[in-house]
C-alpha cells in the first residue's frame, strides 16, 4: 500500500509542477535574454514608424534598453527604447511601447507607446 501511496504523491506533485510552468510562460511575461535580435529591433521600428504616422512626428530608434514579451494569442512585446526626434533634433528620451504580433498570419499592431521619465 505504501509504494502506491508513494506512486501517486509522485504523480500529484509532477502534475502540479508542470502545471505551474505552463502558467508562468503563458500569459507572464518573460524577460527579452538578446535585445539586438533582429526580430526584437524590427519590433521597435515598427513601433517607431506606425508612431510616427499616427502623431506625424519623426522620431528614431536609437536603441531597445529592456524587452519582455508575453504569450497570448500571438506575442506581446514590452519594450522600453530610446528614440530621438530627428525634427526637432532633440536628444534621445524614453518610451515604453507594447506591440502585438502574431507572424503566421502577417498581424501585427501598435498597442502602445508612452514616453517614460
Amino acid at each position: 500500500m505504501a509504494p502506491k501511496s508513494l506512486s501517486l504523491l509522485v504523480v500529484v506533485c509532477s502534475i502540479l509542477l508542470a502545471s505551474a510552468s505552463t502558467k508562468a510562460s503563458i500569459g507572464g511575461w518573460q524577460p527579452i535574454s538578446n535585445l539586438t535580435d533582429p526580430k526584437v529591433v524590427e519590433i521597435a521600428e515598427f513601433a517607431v514608424k506606425q508612431h510616427n504616422m499616427k502623431v506625424n512626428v519623426m522620431l528614431q530608434l536609437v536603441s531597445v534598453i529592456k524587452g519582455e514579451t508575453q504569450i497570448v494569442n500571438g506575442v506581446n512585446y514590452k519594450l522600453v527604447i530610446s528614440a530621438m526626434d530627428t525634427l526637432a533634433k532633440m536628444t534621445g528620451s524614453n518610451y515604453q511601447v507594447v506591440v502585438w504580433d502574431k507572424p503566421w498570419t502577417k498581424e501585427r499592431n501598435l498597442t502602445s507607446f508612452e514616453k517614460i521619465a
